[in-house]
C-alpha cells in the first residue's frame, strides 16, 4: 500500500500566518498563498489570516492554532533578510526551530514559508506572483499534508 497527500482540499481548514515585518514582502507571499489555497478548494471560509508582528512571533501563534483544534494545517509566512549583525541568525534559526517544534509537538502540520535571504532584491525574487513565490509553495505543502493526514485517519485497520 502507498498513500500520499493531494493538492485537494476539500473539507479541510487552514491558519495563514503572516508577520507584518517586511510586509512589502510578506504580502506578495499571503497573496501565493491565498491564490495556491483557492486552487485547491480551500473557499474563503474555510482558511483565516492571522497577523503577527514578525517572525520571532509565528512559532508561538502556529502552536496555538494549531492545538486549537479549529485548523487542519497552518502556514507561517515571514521574512527576515541579513544585515550587519548577528540578528538575522538569532532570529532565523529560532523561528525555524519553533515552527518545526509546533508542528511536532501538536501532531498538526505547520508549513515553513519563511524566507531568509541575503538581500531584499532575493526576497522580492520569492514573494513575486509567479511560479517561484515561497507562499504559494508553503501552502501547497500545507494542503498536501492535510490530505494526508485526511486518508491516515480514514484508512481502515488491517
Amino acid at each position: 500500500m502507498e498513500l500520499q497527500g493531494t493538492q485537494r482540499a476539500g473539507g479541510n481548514r487552514f491558519a495563514v500566518i503572516v508577520s507584518r515585518f517586511n510586509t512589502e514582502i510578506t504580502s506578495g507571499l499571503l497573496a501565493g498563498a491565498l491564490g495556491a489555497l483557492d486552487e485547491a478548494g480551500v473557499g474563503a471560509n474555510a482558511r483565516t489570516v492571522v497577523w503577527v508582528p514578525g517572525a520571532f512571533e509565528l512559532p508561538i501563534a502556529a502552536r496555538r492554532l494549531a492545538e486549537s483544534g479549529r485548523y487542519d494545517a497552518v502556514v507561517c509566512l515571514g521574512c527576515v533578510i541579513k544585515g550587519d549583525t548577528m540578528h538575522f541568525e538569532y532570529i532565523a534559526d529560532t523561528v525555524a526551530h519553533g515552527v518545526a517544534r509546533a508542528a511536532v509537538e501538536s501532531g498538526v502540520p505547520v508549513a515553513f514559508g519563511v524566507l531568509t535571504t541575503l538581500t531584499e532584491e532575493q526576497a522580492v525574487e520569492r514573494s513575486r506572483p509567479d511560479g517561484q513565490n515561497k507562499g504559494a509553495e508553503a501552502a501547497r505543502a500545507a494542503v498536501e499534508m492535510a490530505s494526508l493526514f485526511r486518508a491516515l485517519d480514514e484508512r481502515p485497520p488491517e
